[in-house]
C-alpha cells in the first residue's frame, strides 16, 4: 500500500463534563486541528454503531480513551493493538472498540488495523478540568500520535503485532 492511499481514522471518546473522562475527546479535537492529509479525527461522547461505516473506509483506526489509574507517579500512555470481538447482542451504552470493529467486519467485511491508545485518568467528577495526571498523559498522547501519523504519512503503514 503506498503512503498516498492510506487512510487513518482517529476516534477520541469520553464525557467532557466528567473531568479526565473527556481526555480522548480533547485529543481527537487537537488531532483534527492538525489537518493532516489522509487523517480524519473525530471527537465523540461514546462509541456508536454508526461509526462502523466510517471505520470500514479506512486502513488504520486509532481509538483514544481515558483509563483509570492508581499509579499517580507514572502517568504513562499505552498503545495496544486490538481486534474485532464482542457479543452481537450489545447495548449502545457499552460499545467497546473491539465490538465496534466486530460490527464493522460483520456489516462491511472490513478489518482495518486498529489500536487503542489509553491515557491515565484519576478525576471523573463533574467539571471540565483535567487533573495534572491527565494533562501529562494528553501531552504524551499527542506527541505519540504526531510521530506515528508522520511515520504513516512517510511509509504508508503501521503494522499490528501480536495475536487476537
Amino acid at each position: 500500500m503506498n503512503p498516498v492511499s492510506m487512510k487513518v481514522f482517529v476516534i477520541g471518546y469520553g464525557n467532557t463534563l466528567r473531568g479526565d473522562d473527556g481526555i480522548g475527546y480533547q485529543v481527537a479535537e487537537t488531532v483534527a486541528e492538525w489537518q493532516l492529509p489522509q487523517v480524519r479525527s473525530i471527537a465523540v461522547h461514546q462509541l456508536l454503531p454508526e461509526l462502523a461505516a466510517d471505520i470500514a473506509d479506512v486502513d488504520l483506526v486509532i481509538f483514544v480513551d481515558a483509563i483509570v489509574t492508581q499509579d499517580r507517579a507514572k502517568p504513562d500512555i499505552t498503545i495496544t493493538p486490538i481486534f474485532a470481538g464482542g457479543d452481537e447482542n450489545f447495548s449502545t451504552h457499552i460499545i467497546t472498540p473491539q465490538l465496534l470493529l466486530g460490527i464493522t467486519q460483520k456489516l462491511y467485511g472490513a478489518t482495518p488495523v486498529a489500536y487503542l491508545l489509553t491515557i491515565p485518568a484519576i478525576d471523573f467528577t463533574l467539571g471540565a478540568n483535567l487533573s495534572s495526571i491527565a494533562c501529562r498523559g494528553k501531552e504524551l498522547a499527542l506527541d505519540y500520535l504526531k510521530s506515528a501519523l508522520e511515520i504513516v504519512g512517510q511509509f504508508g503503514s503501521i503494522e499490528a503485532t501480536g495475536s487476537e
